[in-house]
């Protein structure tokens, strides 16, 4: 479980040192039949942001933790990407798309941890 929780931290700093803003981690560990322990779900105001910031994510977990993701999808058209780290999923949108889909309130029976925006 505390390499999960590293993996969480080092994805958030993936995803800040690329100005995502919005991040959420939903904690899905008491929730039975999951697919995973953590959504983390945050956005990028662009497609060319949204694929900046897969790929630091991307960079972040390799360098610090050794750990890649099983797949990652939505990088055609940038507009939603996830990246699959089997205890991790990594939800990276565009404003408009995460509003639509709305993730956060399909999983409100998680703990939802909300991280402020650098400036």
């Amino acid at each position: 479980m505390e390499q999960t929780k590293a993996l969480v931290k080092t994805i958030t700093e993936g995803i800040q040192e690329k100005k995502g803003s919005n991040i959420v981690i939903a904690d899905l560990t008491k929730i039975d039949g999951t697919i995973c322990k953590y959504f983390i779900i945050c956005q990028g105001n662009s497609p060319s942001q949204v694929e900046a910031i897969t790929e630091s994510v991307g960079d972040f977990a390799r360098n610090q933790l050794k750990e890649k993701p099983v797949h990652v999808v939505g990088l055609e058209n940038a507009q939603w990407v996830a990246m699959d780290y089997t205890d991790v999923l990594v939800h990276i949108f565009l404003p408009d798309v995460r509003d639509y889909y709305d993730l956060e309130h399909l999983w409100e029976d998680a703990k939802l941890t909300f991280i402020p925006d650098l400036d």
